[in-house]
């Protein structure tokens, strides 16, 4: 039996959100319960008989019947949504709202209740982001632990009290709700962080985590459906998530090695992608609102229109970066700030917009901040300073491809003679 792992975690968003539109947030656990019960009857099922033709719709038929069925037999003794009480109680009823939950539209709806269900404002943006992996993406708590460079019980701990201040709404939330332009911002910064998390994240286990990045932008996707929701900022943010998204194939090349960026093979790009999301650039700039999404999407926009690494508009990547860090200033944008000036106007330019980073003790841990100035050092041709700026880049190497990638930059410093 041959199916992709992927198809069980989308599924299983999907079903939990929508039993949990049945059941009530409260009883979040028991739509965990008959979701997981339902992948198992599927593996039983389809190991004897294989493959059924629509194996989606045999899971959500499977986990509908199993929702009935606890419907009928606990509706007198268990408190269930309270909008649909009423309907839940009468068996002329019952199935018919039943049915209407498991309609396409209805799932879809489900799902974006549940995203903005699970970014809670008083729940942390980690805490978030992990009920988001876990309820909507169907991660386990060790993949969400790898992923975040956390511990099991660290994950698991901060998961169960999400959950309970979830449960403490009863039902997922209104996208017609008074708080709903707030909500939206912690929808776009949650997903916009996941994105990140798989781009270059700091994972013990891979640099590049593909499968979140492809999780952001499904669940960007289901933002992008509904008028409300598909703003500016939103299309935006889809932008920046498309336009980075179609680099992913050349991250890495066959050995699963980082591969810097001036040395990707930029005809492996994915074409398809960076027209979506260019096209994504232009509806953004339908509002009057500028935010970090604009220039950040337009700064991979100026990337990605060079045929080569060297005919970049570094000219206008600093300008951007200019106005980065006016709207939304970070050390980390400020460093990347210093690579633009760095390449546009040399690296003693480069090296003096490091040295006036505000907050640069925030950057001690971050591997990339030494290997900058290995870099800038590399080409002032101290070679031996170059060298010591890598191997402190290596002392903070958080997985094997930066290793790798380090190595390799310090095995280039010695290729030239003291």
């Amino acid at each position: 039996m041959e199916i992709e792992e992927h198809f069980f975690r989308h599924e299983f968003g999907r079903i939990v959100a929508t039993l949990t539109r049945l059941f009530g947030v409260s009883n979040l656990a028991l739509a965990e319960d008959v979701t997981q019960d339902a992948f198992c009857r599927a593996m039983e099922t389809w190991k004897l008989r294989g493959l059924p033709a629509n194996p989606s719709a045999w899971l959500m038929a499977t986990a509908k019947n199993r929702a009935l069925d606890i419907l009928r037999r606990e509706r007198t003794v268990r408190t269930f949504e309270p909008e649909l009480t009423r309907f839940l109680e009468s068996e002329w009823t019952l199935v018919p709202t039943v049915e209407e939950a498991f309609s396409t539209y209805a799932v879809k709806d489900s799902q974006l209740r549940m995203i903005f269900s699970c970014c809670h404002p008083r729940l942390a943006e980690e805490a978030q982001i992990a009920l988001v992996l876990y309820i909507l993406c169907g991660f386990s708590v060790k993949e969400i632990a790898q992923a975040f460079v956390s511990s099991h019980a660290a994950i698991e701990k901060r998961i169960t009290r999400a959950k309970s201040i979830l449960a403490e709404s009863t039902k997922l939330f209104d996208l017609a709700d008074a708080d709903f332009p707030a909500r939206l911002s912690s929808v776009q910064q949650a997903l916009y962080l996941l994105f990140n998390e798989g781009y270059h994240g700091a994972s013990s286990e891979a640099v590049v985590r593909t499968e979140l990045c492809q999780e952001a932008m499904r669940l960007m996707n289901l933002l992008l459906e509904q008028f409300t929701l598909a703003t500016p900022k939103t299309h935006a943010l889809a932008a920046l998530m498309y336009l980075n998204a179609a680099r992913l194939p050349t991250r890495l090349d066959g050995g699963g090695n980082l591969v810097s960026f001036f040395e990707q093979d930029r005809s492996l790009w994915d074409r398809r992608l960076l027209a979506e999301g260019q096209a994504f650039l232009d509806l953004s700039a339908s509002g009057t609102e500028l935010t970090e999404y604009h220039i950040e999407a337009a700064i991979a926009s100026v990337h990605t229109s060079a045929a080569r690494g060297e005919d970049t508009d570094w000219k206008q990547i600093v300008s951007l970066y200019d106005v980065l860090m006016a709207i939304h200033p970070s050390p980390v944008v400020a460093l990347n700030r210093a690579i633009a000036i760095t390449q546009l106007d040399g690296p003693e330019r480069g090296l003096e917009a490091i040295n006036t980073i505000h907050d640069l003790h925030r950057l001690s841990s971050y591997p990339f901040y030494p290997a900058t100035l290995g870099e800038i050092e590399l080409r002032r041709g101290n070679h031996p300073v170059a060298k010591a700026h890598f191997s402190t880049a290596l002392s903070l190497a958080r997985n094997p491809m930066e290793r790798n990638f380090l190595r390799r930059r310090i095995d280039a410093c010695e290729e030239f003679p003291e």
